[in-house]
């Protein structure tokens, strides 16, 4: 397989490609060379042996001339035959003497001395017999050497005296021609060798980059961007190369820039207040944020796949007409196990049309609006509890002055009574404004704490002392305990005093006769003060305990008003232990009593965060 493989490669096409080319062209070379050479050596062969018997034409035409013989006849031949014998007796060829008869006369071979006298038949003797100039044949000899015969006519004029007839072996040209073929084979052998390495060579300086892409095509598409392709020179290959390496660095920002884009949608999408639901082009939610799921109280896969109707438990003509309609807003109240209060969800449908598919997909903003809707149950009731608390004194007060009015100023006992009432529901209504005067300043952060070093048992001692009265005629005691690692303590005096007369008085209103109240205080931790308020009085029942510290709450509203409370106590006490950074707590048992702990910074950088 991997040398099928290579065989498929632009490397071994370059080098089949170099090697074709060199061998046809060679081929065409050694075609032509050896044809050119072969012709050439042919027509050398042809006519040095065609002079060589022009000679001898010439030479022997004295011997064969009847007019010119000289003397004896036998002797004329025997010198004929010493001369063609001496001169030719290196010759490859063959080499007769024939008269005008056809005998030969003489020969230069010395093993073919018997056919002297014998006639020659051959045909192109008789041809030169007759006076025929040109006469030649190449055949190949019985024994498979091929040859020429070459004959020329030997006389002047008309009258022909004898030929010449030569028989040739062309065997060495050919011989010659075939080591000339030799070397053209190894020579082409040799080119086709070094050709192919030459190829590799040549080949790999452009398949190399290419697969330097490839292999870094095929990092990028697994996410790797680290490596750059190496570029070699400034050709069409290198130029490829800083392009691919240019495209990289494009497509590393863009992804990363689309990670960082997902990444921020993501965290947006995780972090946001308001839920989300995304749906597809069928409907099918595919996007769900976390606060989507903790507002639903389901789990993703509980979700995801599911129609957006059946997870906000609406029916599709209602959606449809949420989606439709100018308003695509709607309220929900979802209701979950463990829960008292149900949840307030506002529902606000956005269609997404793709211009591409023209289908469209939804988007679901789910905001829980619960605290905004107790928030404005509590305006509310602020407001109907203010108007409350202002409109009984001030419609006491109008009452006792239109007696008095009426006369009841010339009794002076019935007088003095309707003024004593008017005045303490004066000051009652002076010490609601007071409060609520104070609350607005703790809620702007307009109220300055001024802080000062303040000794903590001494502190607590003080207010036991300053309800000491009270305490004796309810026949109450208190206790008051500090651990002895608790150290003085940067704090408003005025207003910690302030929140602890409320919670003792609190703590007395709320205790039968006989009971028993504490004051404690203990260091938590070396930032940390633990003050706390106990008493054995008559408890909060447990559903009022989380709206305790709300402005103008009472569990029991009648008694509470009957005792002077504006209502508004705690919540001062909670606004000003929050403007020292600390907390406050509250835990009782209805029956049992209660106790309220509040905790304070010792350092300022505490206080601050």
């Amino acid at each position: 397989m991997k040398g099928l493989r290579f065989f498929q490669s632009i490397q071994a096409k370059v080098i089949i490609i170099y090697v074709l080319l060199i061998l046809i062209a060679m081929q065409l070379i050694g075609v032509y060379f050896v044809r050119t050479l072969e012709s050439y050596f042919k027509n050398d062969f042809i006519e040095s042996h065609n002079i060589q018997a022009e000679l001898l034409t010439q030479w022997v035409e004295k011997y064969l001339n009847e007019e010119t013989k000289l003397g004896d006849t036998k002797k004329t031949y025997a010198e004929m035959n010493d001369v063609v014998n001496k001169l030719f007796a290196n010759s490859s060829a063959e080499i007769q003497v024939i008269d005008a008869n056809g005998f030969v006369l003489t020969t230069s071979m010395a093993s073919h001395q018997a056919i002297i006298g014998q006639k020659n038949t051959q045909t192109e003797v008789n041809r030169a017999l007759q006076g025929i100039k040109d006469n030649q044949r190449m055949f190949t000899d019985f024994d498979g050497v091929r040859k020429m015969i070459i004959t020329k006519p030997v006389g002047s004029g008309v009258k022909v005296n004898g030929a010449i007839y030569i028989i040739a072996s062309m065997e060495e040209l050919y011989s010659t021609m075939n080591r000339i073929n030799q070397f053209l084979i190894t020579g082409t052998m040799i080119a086709l060798g070094l050709t192919a390495g030459l190829g590799v060579v040549l080949s790999a300086t452009i398949t190399s980059p290419i697969k330097a892409i490839t292999r870094q095509a095929t990092a990028v598409a697994e996410g790797r961007f680290n490596e750059k392709v190496a570029v070699f020179g400034k050709d069409e290959i290198g130029q490829l190369g800083q392009t691919f390496n240019f495209m990289m660095e494009r497509l590393r920002d863009a992804l990363s820039l689309n990670e960082e884009e997902k990444e921020k949608l993501a965290s947006i999408l995780s972090n946001m207040n308001d839920g989300l639901i995304a749906t597809d082009d069928d409907g099918r939610v595919i996007v769900v944020n976390r606060r989507a799921k903790q507002i639903l109280e389901l789990t993703e896969d509980d979700i995801v796949g599911r129609t957006l109707p059946e997870v906000l438990g609406i029916t599709r003509e209602t959606m449809k007409e949420l989606q439709s309609g100018d308003d695509p807003m709607m309220m929900l109240q979802f209701y979950h196990e463990g829960e008292e209060e149900h949840l307030s969800v506002r529902v606000t449908f956005t269609t997404v049309y793709s211009k591409e598919k023209g289908s469209a997909s939804t988007i679901a903003m789910l905001q829980d609006v619960t605290d905004q809707e107790k928030l404005e149950e509590a305006r509310r009731e602020f407001v109907a509890n203010v108007s409350h608390e202002l409109r009984t004194p001030l419609t006491t007060i109008k009452s006792y002055l239109e007696a008095l009015e009426d006369g009841a100023l010339e009794e002076p006992q019935l007088a003095g009574k309707f003024v004593n009432v008017t005045r303490n529901e004066t000051e009652r209504m002076i010490r609601l404004v007071t409060d609520l005067l104070q609350l607005s300043r703790l809620d702007s952060k307009q109220a300055i704490i001024g802080r000062e070093i303040t000794d903590v048992a001494e502190m607590l001692e003080e207010v036991a002392d300053r309800f000491a009265f009270q305490l004796e005629q309810r026949e109450i005691a208190i206790e008051v305990k500090v651990d002895p690692e608790v150290a003085e303590i940067m704090l408003d005096r005025d207003r910690i005093d302030q929140v602890l007369d409320n919670l003792v008085s609190n703590a007395i209103k709320y205790t039968p006769d006989g009971g028993h109240i504490t004051l404690m205080a203990r260091r938590l931790d070396m930032k940390q003060l633990e003050v706390s308020v106990q008493d054995t009085g008559i408890g909060i029942p447990k559903k009022d305990l989380s709206r305790i510290f709300e402005r103008f709450y009472r569990v029991d509203k009648a008694r509470s008003r009957n005792m002077g409370g504006t209502g508004l106590g705690l919540s001062i006490a909670r606004e000003i232990v929050r403007a020292h950074g600390g907390t406050i707590g509250l835990e009782s048992e209805f029956g049992q009593g209660t106790k309220v702990t509040f905790t304070l910074p010792y350092t300022m950088e505490e206080a601050a965060g």
